[in-house]
């Protein structure tokens, strides 16, 4: 009896286990099948002008024609034509060619092949806009100037469409995306009217479609239903109106266009919050303080010497804030480097990440991001940034994984906070977690060009008031 009832409970042990490893490695594959995988891409500032010779056909040609065009051989004279335009804009480096822009693009399809969505966090045309056109193409009215702006904005956004086909691709505009220069635009532009359909085509069908395009022509901002995340909208800013720098086309300081961005904006998480809707928010510009304009100023913020922001004030941050319990993620970028940021509130704050560049006019290689995100809980769980070991885009390879440099479950508030609170706590930049960050933070870079300023670095990561992030570098102080 004693050995039938010791084989029966071996039995049940054994059925018990086997059930245990079954239901395991169901709950594995529940998981897997929650999992979407996300391309993030930023500060792409494709260049039609590389080739100057054919500028006049793709003015006179349709965007479905451009690829053609910029894939033809090059002139005889492109590389002293090019250099010589260079010359005269006073460039500082080179943006992205149309052979990175392809060559980016592809690299991000091959590694997420089955891409739940794409982002674009602003900055899809070259710096130097103005000045290249009226260079290559002397004469021209402002009205030719802005139609050639916006078919560049719109053969980027055709390009990513193209090569991710039946795939979301969210577009927010950045400080270079304008029919008037860096840092210029008006509320109601053309330019915003002309390049609202392309920033609408081949997103999902929305009753909301009529009302997404009016916010844009007026603000180049929108919300929409994020497919394929369950009950997330995403809120797309278009903060070029809250810069620093921000001017109306007739170089005017306008108050009033980043005062109705920011109602519509607390509009629409209002809205979202009494509907029980996770939130992303996209933006290129990011809220808080702008330390390597303050450092390479030498502003001395411990001797009363205000921080540069990037912003014109502190109304996003406190806005984004107040309703952070229903963002799970906000995506900026600007910097043109791979960065991460936290806005502290009581509900755990807002994670952000700002994503690297594919242009390589900083001196940085070209990246991409590929992101995993859980659909139900619309929490980013993880990230890898993949970059080319050169600034032409010849090849690509893995720069490092989130998960694993940074030993962090997710990307969440409480991730954020717990990894900034070890940086802080690490002023030397001694350990793996600190030394990942600083290689990585310039892609393709090994000058460490954050180790010098460290801990004040590190205060602006979850400072973003020039207030909280002067009392946290002056109290680092020795």
């Amino acid at each position: 009896m004693k050995a039938a009832r010791a084989l029966a409970c071996v039995a049940i042990f054994l059925c018990s286990a086997g059930f245990s490893d079954a239901a395991a490695q169901t709950s594995k594959t529940a998981a897997k099948q929650t999992e979407v995988h996300a391309v993030m891409l930023s500060d792409i500032h494709f260049d039609p002008f590389r080739d100057p010779e054919k500028v006049q056909q793709l003015v006179g040609a349709p965007v479905s024609k451009w690829a053609e065009i910029l894939a033809a051989p090059a002139s005889a004279n492109q590389a002293s034509a090019f250099a010589a335009l260079q010359r005269q804009c006073s460039a500082r480096g080179m943006d992205a060619s149309y052979a990175l822009l392809e060559s980016s693009l592809e690299a991000a399809k091959k590694q997420v092949p089955n891409a739940g969505f794409v982002t674009v966090s602003g900055d899809l045309i070259a710096h130097n806009f103005p000045c290249r056109f009226a260079t290559v193409m002397p004469g021209r009215s402002q009205d030719d100037y802005t139609a050639f702006t916006a078919k560049t904005v719109q053969f980027v956004i055709s390009e990513l469409r193209r090569k991710f086909s039946g795939v979301p691709v969210y577009v927010a505009l950045g400080n270079n995306d304008s029919n008037c220069g860096h840092y210029h635009l008006d509320r109601g532009s053309k330019f915003l009217a002309l390049v609202g359909n392309s920033v609408f085509a081949g997103l999902p069908s929305s009753a909301d479609r009529k009302t997404m395009l009016a916010d844009f022509a007026d603000g180049g901002y929108y919300s929409v239903m994020m497919a394929p995340l369950r009950n997330t909208r995403l809120i797309v800013l278009n903060d070029i109106f809250m810069a620093q720098q921000y001017e109306t086309c007739g170089g005017k300081r306008d108050n009033e266009a980043s005062a109705a961005q920011l109602a519509w904006l607390q509009k629409e998480l209002a809205a979202a919050r009494a509907r029980g809707e996770k939130v992303w928010i996209l933006g290129h510009i990011p809220p808080g303080v702008n330390i390597y304009s303050t450092f390479s100023k030498l502003r001395n913020v411990c001797e009363g010497n205000a921080p540069e922001m990037f912003l014109s004030s502190d109304a996003l941050g406190d806005v984004l804030r107040e309703d952070a319990g229903e963002i799970r993620l906000a995506i900026f970028a600007h910097t043109h480097m791979d960065e991460l940021r936290l806005l502290g509130a009581k509900e755990g704050g807002v994670a952000i990440k700002m994503v690297s560049s594919i242009s390589p006019v900083d001196g940085n290689n070209p990246s991409f991001t590929v992101a995993t995100v859980d659909a139900s809980s619309a929490m980013l769980k993880d990230y890898e940034v993949f970059a080319a070991p050169d600034q032409m885009g010849s090849s690509w390879s893995k720069e490092y994984d989130y998960k694993q440099a940074y030993h962090q479950a997710q990307f969440s508030p409480a991730a954020i906070e717990k990894l900034i609170g070890e940086f802080k706590n690490d002023p030397d930049a001694k350990t793996e977690e600190s030394q990942t960050y600083i290689r990585s933070f310039f892609v393709g870079d090994s000058s460490s060009l954050i180790k010098p300023l460290w801990t004040q670095y590190v205060c602006a990561l979850n400072h973003d008031t020039a207030k909280a992030f002067t009392e946290c570098v002056c109290s680092a102080r020795p």
